[in-house]
């Protein structure tokens, strides 16, 4: 199973936050196993602040005049599910698979599933991939958010999706986007554009985390090539926007916390003691510039789906 921490960079968001699940190989930097009691509540929070993006894009995939009709749904990578029931509540006759290589957050999506009615069409299925690919079955729509650039051969994972899929199927990528920004350059304090700094050595570390994957490739990032090497037919392309201005609700602001809280632990050898003295203060609770208190924190983002279809 991956884990979703140490890999900030603009395909993941800031510390994997942004990424749903953990189907993949474990690449943790240093290999921990993350404790899920702490990170499924934030992964949750996550995705139910994206909810409205995330919905506006499953109806996107719905409304196309190629859509399938979706009787049976993978969501790869589902994490603790958040997404998986918006999908079935999008598509509402479908059977949707939640694929995950970690059992606690399979779990917490069969009871999600449980509370909002959705157990009859909500089944979890335990997959590391690509290993487990054969035994996901055939799908109508295949959901892949943030999951892909965790596969050392992407190329083959996404022709092993495209194999899995009816005539008429689609695949739906997650990747790419624009990286959250959370605060203004000049906070006021320390050398202005920290959030700019920490993206570039996120994106260093992304790189490492990339190259130590099994059977990593280097591939040019780009989708509508890689949908046709796969068999598959571009269906286009969208962005999504997460627009949260200042002042941040709780339940926003306490995600952005935990954002820079994860990030901070995970690139202070990769930051200057400047930037790092920075950080200390933006986490400082009773300080008025730290994130906790300053009225200017605000939550910007997009996500980029990309479709291809099997003809």
């Amino acid at each position: 199973m991956s884990d979703h921490t140490g890999h900030g960079h603009h395909h993941d968001g800031h510390q994997g936050l942004h990424h749903e699940g953990t189907a993949g190989h474990g690449h943790g930097r240093g290999g921990a196993e993350p404790d899920w009691d702490v990170m499924a509540p934030l992964l949750e929070r996550n995705a139910e602040i994206s909810g409205e993006q995330y919905t506006e894009a499953a109806r996107w995939i719905a409304s196309l005049p190629t859509a399938p009709k979706v009787r049976r749904l993978l969501d790869i990578g589902s994490g603790p599910g958040v997404i998986s029931c918006l999908l079935a509540e999008v598509f509402p006759e479908a059977e949707v698979v939640a694929v995950d290589g970690t059992p606690a957050l399979l779990e917490r999506t069969r009871a999600r599933a449980r509370r909002l009615g959705l157990a009859d069409r909500v089944t979890t299925l335990h997959a590391t991939l690509p290993a487990g690919l054969p035994d996901l079955g055939e799908a109508d729509l295949i959901w892949a958010g943030n999951t892909l650039h965790h596969m050392g051969d992407q190329r083959a994972v996404l022709a092993g999706f495209a194999a899995l899929l009816r005539p008429g199927g689609t695949v739906a990528l997650v990747e790419g986007g624009l990286q959250a920004r959370q605060l203004p350059r000049d906070l006021g304090f320390g050398r202005p554009g920290i959030e700019a700094r920490m993206e570039a050595a996120e994106a260093e570390l992304f790189e490492e985390m990339r190259a130590e994957l099994p059977d990593a490739r280097r591939e040019a990032e780009d989708w509508a090539a890689l949908f046709g090497a796969a068999g598959l037919t571009p269906q286009g392309t969208r962005s999504f926007l997460l627009d949260l201005p200042a002042p941040l609700g709780d339940a926003a602001r306490e995600q952005v916390i935990a954002d820079f809280t994860r990030r901070r632990a995970g690139l202070g050898d990769h930051l200057t003691a400047e930037d790092n003295a920075v950080l200390d203060r933006l986490m400082d609770p009773e300080d008025p510039a730290g994130l906790h208190r300053r009225p200017d924190t605000f939550l910007l983002l997009a996500r980029t789906l990309h479709l291809g279809r099997r003809a």
